[in-house]
């Protein structure tokens, strides 16, 4: 998946609802989580992306 034509603040809009998603998911306590791994993936695809534009974001925290 290609980010080039994305705007960085679309980057951080859907890297943040990931790690909102991550944060609920950790939070309800279920074995079912609404993050699995394509989302994981796409994260990583993003973090990459926003690391090589030098963008400031929180990393998400996918081990709570």
């Amino acid at each position: 998946m290609s980010f080039m034509q994305s705007k960085d603040e679309h980057l951080l809009a859907f890297y943040e609802n990931i790690r909102r998603q991550v944060e609920l998911d950790q939070q309800t306590g279920s074995p079912h989580r609404l993050a699995g791994e394509g989302v994981k993936r796409y994260a990583d695809m993003l973090r990459e992306e926003m690391n090589r534009r030098h963008l400031r974001f929180t990393p998400i925290d996918w081990h709570r």
